[in-house]
């Protein structure tokens, strides 16, 4: 096919594509997206070979956020039964994270809800960096604490935080039609802040709203502009007791398609699936490995993901091997100008998420309902709605039980 010869050889070469190849690829069919997913892979080993990193979340500060954003199980408003608590302490925020670490997880993300942080949450994040930072010296630390004010993403540079992720989640267009609290520029200013303090960006967006494949491409050549060392890529999970509860608008197919358009336009950035894999990709997620060269490992902010051992042989079994603590995530040209994975075993790196990080509903590259895997079910139609995958946290941060990783 001579759109995807076009789209590798760009790929190879950092060249964007265009609005109306980034379109095509959304376009193709069932019989070429085994040629589309080859493609991409080519691009992706290009730039990551076989190497997947793994993320893990750690939710400081769940539930009872002010803002209305309608995908998320956190927001003002939300019927969802979710765990709610406030600030964990730094000594159980290192707790938890410790067990994604000793399940092969090179980066924590810690998320609060909120609209942002105030000075003192900065220095509650600031005193969890260092307390996790002081038992593992080589983990990437990302900050998802929402909007960020002036000062702030310096403050949390100086305190350790490698990345900061604040997702833009759909189209200028659009924005205003999931949330209403504050404003897609907002979200943008956010991003350009981390930046400006040295942090690594981390910004992504949220697939399955309703949203248009115009929207869909119109926010990766955003994201594309802004220049984000990492795209976390979620898949919405819709959330009983949230406005998007309805919303069932994915296949597995149409999630390969949009994660293959978002390598084409990003060809040299860490694409992590974040939430929604095993909701939405459930037995396609290995062909999705192909396409990104990220996950997160075990659950999600407010939703069970696939176990940890799960994920570690399904990465196993596709072929791929677990990215090290001492090896660099991007290529050359992006980690010597000082982006994510720059400093290797120095303990740096960068990138992650919002007001839930990596939110998709309110989660770190995540969508803070990753659903979880493996439940028993009758097979049903691949775009039938599968609430039966999706399933509330109850382990892990803020809870007496021991998590999923």
């Amino acid at each position: 096919m001579d759109l995807l010869n076009t789209l590798v050889d760009k790929g190879l070469r950092r060249e964007l594509p265009t609005r109306e190849e980034a379109l095509a690829v959304l376009a193709t069919s069932d019989d070429e997206l085994l040629d589309v997913v080859a493609a991409a892979g080519k691009v992706r080993r290009h730039w990551f070979g076989r190497r997947v990193k793994l993320n893990y979340l750690v939710n400081l500060k769940s539930g009872l956020c002010p803002e209305d954003c309608s995908y998320c199980s956190q927001r003002l408003g939300s019927k969802a039964e979710i765990l709610k608590y406030t600030w964990l302490k730094p000594d159980e925020a290192s707790q938890a994270a410790a067990a994604g670490l000793a399940g092969g997880a090179k980066r924590v993300c810690l998320v609060a809800s909120g609209r942002g942080p105030t000075d003192r949450d900065v220095d509650r994040v600031s005193e969890t960096i260092k307390a996790i930072k002081d038992q593992h010296e080589d983990v990437e630390v990302c900050a998802c604490l929402g909007l960020l004010s002036d000062g702030q993403a310096e403050r949390l540079r100086e305190a350790g935080a490698d990345a900061y992720n604040h997702n833009l989640n759909t189209s200028e267009g659009t924005y205003a039609d999931i949330t209403t609290t504050h404003t897609y520029a907002d979200r943008v200013d956010t991003v350009q802040k981390a930046h400006a303090a040295g942090l690594s960006a981390c910004s992504g967006l949220i697939a399955g709203m309703g949203e248009s494949d115009e929207d869909l491409v119109d926010v990766v050549f955003s994201l594309r502009e802004l220049d984000p060392d990492s795209v976390p890529v979620n898949f919405l999970i819709p959330f009983e007791g949230t406005p998007l509860a309805k919303e069932w608008n994915l296949t597995p197919q149409r999630c390969l398609r949009i994660l293959a358009m978002v390598r084409f336009v990003c060809p040299d950035v860490e694409v992590r699936i974040a939430g929604g894999r095993e909701v939405h990709l459930r037995t396609l997620q290995p062909l999705a490995l192909h396409l990104a060269n990220s996950i997160f490992l075990g659950d999600y902010l407010t939703s069970e993901g696939q176990a940890g051992k799960a994920d570690l042989e399904m990465i196993a079994d596709a072929g791929f091997e677990v990215e090290g603590a001492g090896e660099v995530t991007l290529p050359e040209h992006r980690a010597s100008a000082g982006g994510c994975g720059s400093h290797a075993a120095a303990g740096g790196c960068g990138g992650h998420e919002d007001a839930g990080c990596g939110e998709a509903a309110g989660g770190c590259g995540s969508h803070a309902d990753g659903g979880v895997c493996g439940t028993a079910a009758s097979a049903a139609p691949a775009n039938e709605p599968r609430p039966d995958l999706v399933a509330v946290r109850r382990r892990g941060a803020g809870t007496d039980l021991a998590p999923n990783a």
